[in-house]
């Protein structure tokens, strides 16, 4: 059984740690974790590794943001991956800095990369993992905010989500998409919770 994992992001070192990039940092984090470095492909630099009997692929597009369904699709298409096995990390300003959401399917929204892999599939029926970058800029300076650099105390909010990656992609790919749902969306709520408590336990 083979599952795609990709983080959405633009290639090249201007684009490091930007917030549109938190897709790349993400598997980046999880090819770390697994032992194993991406090489070039084609549309996308890949690598993969196996887990209980599992084959899991990351793929990071190298065809920029708009155009990201390219790579999708030539993968999809190449390793033979059903859509249920397709999973897209990217970047949400609509979610807080320092949480996320996995779901089953929906429209890109505003998020150029996931829907030109919508309009090249053909498809809205994929689970993606949308990682909060908030939304603390001006009205009329959106670009500007997610094509910016990460401040040092975003990056260290941001350490826990990306601590949750590995786990969080090998539930989807030996637990399913529902259980690793279930699972994992507010689990940092329920740590900080949990945290918070025995912290007020403490005299």
């Amino acid at each position: 059984m083979k599952y795609l994992i990709v983080g959405l992001g633009n290639v090249g070192n201007e684009y490091t740690l930007t917030r549109h990039n938190i897709g790349f940092e993400a598997v980046d984090y999880i090819a770390q974790q697994a032992g194993v470095n991406f090489a070039a492909d084609r549309y996308a630099h890949t690598c993969s590794f196996r887990y209980k009997g599992k084959t899991i692929i990351l793929a990071k597009p190298t065809t920029y943001m708009n155009l990201s369904g390219k790579a999708v699709r030539y993968h999809l298409d190449k390793l033979h991956i059903p859509l249920d096995h397709l999973l897209v990390i990217a970047d949400d300003k609509d979610i807080a800095l320092g949480d996320f959401k996995l779901k089953p399917k929906g429209s890109g929204g505003s998020h150029n990369g996931i829907n030109n892999i919508i309009d090249t599939i053909g498809d809205i029926n994929f689970p993606r993992l949308r990682i909060g970058i908030g939304n603390n800029f001006a009205k009329g300076y959106q670009i500007d905010f997610v094509l910016g650099h990460f401040e040092k105390n975003e990056i260290d909010s941001l350490k826990p989500v990306l601590a949750l990656m590995p786990d969080i992609v090998k539930s989807f790919a030996t637990q399913g998409l529902e259980r690793t749902m279930n699972a994992y969306n507010n689990k940092l709520k329920k740590i900080s919770s949990e945290n918070n408590n025995n912290n007020n336990d403490i005299k």
